[in-house]
């Protein structure tokens, strides 16, 4: 059997490792959105821990004027809880969750989104407990430093947010945060953000995702350095699951991330995969995605 990049042991299937998924939700989410996906890895055998970052899950903030019915003026000054939330932050909690799991066994560390900032984080702290890292069509920054600076590159080009600017509540250089109005009536606002987000779901599942997000996410996170570093990062094993129908980080965008992360370490590329779904379309079908992440060599 040959070897895997990043390992100190021979390529097996994920289900002969007694392996633990690491599960990283993206902005404005927790680790609710991983529900469907534990629920296919337990079928299939595995152990996973999904992961609420600081100020998320039972720690997020809904304030009385985001509830029904909103007061978006009074909403609009509302300080945020997250404001003072670093991606170190991330990085330091994942990274102690991941320290207690590592002594159980190998560990596999799965991002998505803007989660993936975290795992690179994590995986320049410590590379030696991570036995692979996993980006569903998450952010991977490599020659550009965090997701807001890949933006402005022409691969970000067919993205659907620019009219969700209208969510936008607040102005996020004073609160330090994006503050989007998920619980907005406008349907010409919930058509553009199905669109962005979840084109593949009905709108049924689409609104039961939206009863799932938090209003606030730290805009530190989003603009702090997050490249991984070939000493560290760019020694785990690694693999990436394109979603080819993203809306919201275009497969374009997903490719360049793969292609540089590739030219940074040649000796250990990408584990490409493939999925023609949303950005979030893959929750619906979890089965998928757990029988990517159960075929992994680990």
């Amino acid at each position: 059997m040959t070897s895997v990049p990043g390992t100190s042991s021979p390529a097996r299937r994920a289900r002969d490792a007694g392996v633990t998924f690491v599960l990283v939700h993206g902005s404005c989410s927790s680790s609710l959105m991983w529900a469907p996906v534990q629920r296919e890895l337990a079928l299939l055998g595995h152990r996973s821990y999904a992961v609420d970052l600081p100020g998320h899950g039972f720690d997020a903030q809904y304030p009385a004027a985001y509830q029904a019915p909103q007061d978006l003026d009074a909403w609009a000054a509302e300080p945020s809880t997250l404001a003072g939330v670093t991606l170190q932050d991330n990085v330091d909690a994942v990274a102690d969750v991941v320290r207690r799991l590592a002594a159980l066994g190998p560990v596999v560390l799965v991002g998505a989104s803007l989660g993936g900032t975290t795992v690179t984080g994590v995986g320049n702290t410590v590379p030696e407990l991570v036995d692979r890292l996993v980006y569903v069509s998450a952010w991977s920054c490599v020659r550009r430093p965090s997701p807001v600076a890949y933006m402005q590159e022409p691969e970000f080009a067919e993205n659907l947010l620019a009219p969700l600017a209208a969510l936008n509540v607040g102005d996020p250089a004073e609160l330090g945060v994006g503050r989007a109005n998920y619980r907005t009536a406008d349907p010409d606002l919930l058509a553009a953000l199905k669109a962005a987000t979840m084109a593949d779901g009905t709108d049924a599942q689409f609104l039961a995702f939206l009863n799932l997000l938090q209003p606030d996410e730290s805009l530190a996170v989003m603009t702090a350095d997050a490249r991984g570093d070939a000493a560290t990062w760019g020694t785990i094993a690694r693999s990436y699951v394109r979603l080819t129908e993203d809306r919201s980080l275009p497969v374009a965008m997903q490719d360049r991330l793969i292609a540089e992360a590739d030219a940074l370490t040649p000796d250990n590329p990408y584990d490409v995969h493939t999925l023609e779904t949303s950005h979030t379309g893959f929750l619906l079908q979890p089965d998928r995605l757990a029988g990517i992440l159960d075929r992994l060599p680990v």
